[in-house]
């Protein structure tokens, strides 16, 4: 829960997926193995939870209120906050490399 808004419903739920991540990772990582419906619900929820922390811990009170723009940084930051090391560092490392292919697409 975020900021008093239920799990899924918070200012940024616009932003989360609306196909199952859970079965598109894991048919990228191992195309041979099936999962049930139940366990994609489980891994959904688990990403929409993860995403709501880190959004909420980049747009916390510390957040500049000038403005509505959560830059990567915050976000990096939030990362290394809210997860354990050695998922932090791989997850910073994913960020960095998406990022710098978004902007150099641009």
């Amino acid at each position: 829960m975020t900021a008093g808004f239920p799990s899924g419903s918070g200012p940024l739920s616009f932003l989360l997926p609306k196909a199952k991540v859970g079965y598109k990772v894991l048919k990228q990582v191992n195309p041979d193995t099936g999962i049930s419906s139940k366990a994609i619900g489980i891994v959904n929820s688990f990403v929409n939870d993860i995403f709501e922390r880190i959004v909420g811990e980049a747009s916390g009170p510390e957040h500049d209120n000038k403005s509505s723009t959560i830059t990567s940084r915050e976000i990096q930051t939030a990362v290394r906050l809210l997860l354990p090391r050695e998922l932090a560092k791989h997850a910073v490392s994913e960020g960095t490399k998406a990022v710098i292919k978004y902007t150099s697409s641009q």
